[in-house]
């Protein structure tokens, strides 16, 4: 399958997760629900939307793994080539389950160790973000690119907040004060995926967070790079989805960022 074919075949296989998710979402009081730690929460909703995405990735790479939220690890085929879909059925399920309308799909595509393709789809407004390797980043069939804004007070940036039972809030703190006196926004959206997302596009200039898992990256970070960005863990490395870790934006943003948060 040419890398164009299986942009667009992943780009199908998030659409029909998100018309899942879009009945659940107009449905929401019928959903049931469950708490897997505290605030941390699934629903017949992921649950589906997973089942759809595994069936329908299946289909177009037989053979290749998945390391999916709900799932978990499942292994592929030897022949497989080393590949491994990254898949959350949908990321922001607090958003989602509190009627807010900003949650995606996401999917990553890794092919020994490398990000080669990402989508991401709110199908709450219709936004399909997606990219591939050497071919650039993508909404809804327009380019996009990383903001090329550089002084980080002309910038607002993107993080997520830990809620109860995740994470460090001290350092948190301590993080978000040193970068609310040097940018000229912070925003909190929800959703890590749709934060990587809007990055891409130029809405964010950057986006930081920790404690994060490989699902709620790999669609973003192949997007973030793929419009022109820079996405590293808090150390300044390239293996952010083992890392959980991420601070992305322009070339120049990232560094003054990363100053900022070491």
């Amino acid at each position: 399958m040419t890398a164009s074919a299986l942009l667009n075949a992943m780009v199908a296989a998030a659409l029909k997760a998100g018309d899942s998710l879009s009945h659940d979402f107009a449905n929401l009081g019928a959903l049931e629900i469950q708490t897997k730690a505290p605030s941390d929460f699934v629903s017949a909703a992921d649950l589906r939307a997973e089942e759809i995405l595994f069936e329908e990735l299946t289909r177009i790479e037989p053979g290749v793994s998945f390391h999916m939220e709900e799932r978990g690890r499942v292994e592929g085929a030897e022949n497989a080539g080393g590949a491994v879909w990254i898949v959350d059925p949908l990321d922001g399920t607090t958003n989602f389950l509190h009627g807010i309308p900003h949650f995606a799909v996401s999917i990553g595509l890794e092919r020994d160790g490398e990000l080669v393709a990402g989508v991401v789809y709110n199908p709450a407004n219709g936004e399909m973000f997606s990219a591939g390797r050497g071919q650039g980043a993508f909404l809804n069939g327009a380019r996009i690119q990383v903001a090329k804004r550089t002084r980080l007070e002309d910038c607002v940036v993107v993080t997520g907040i830990p809620h109860r039972g995740r994470g460090n809030h001290e350092t948190f703190l301590n993080q978000l004060t040193r970068v609310m006196r040097a940018v000229a926004g912070v925003r909190r959206g929800g959703s890590a995926a749709l934060d990587c997302a809007w990055v891409a596009a130029g809405r964010y200039d950057a986006f930081w967070e920790g404690a994060l898992q490989p699902w709620d990256l790999a669609g973003g970070v192949a997007l973030i790079r793929e419009a022109g960005g820079v996405a590293t863990d808090m150390e300044g490395g390239a293996c952010v989805l083992e890392a959980g870790s991420i601070i992305a934006g322009n070339a120049i943003v990232h560094t003054a960022m990363q100053d900022i948060l070491q």
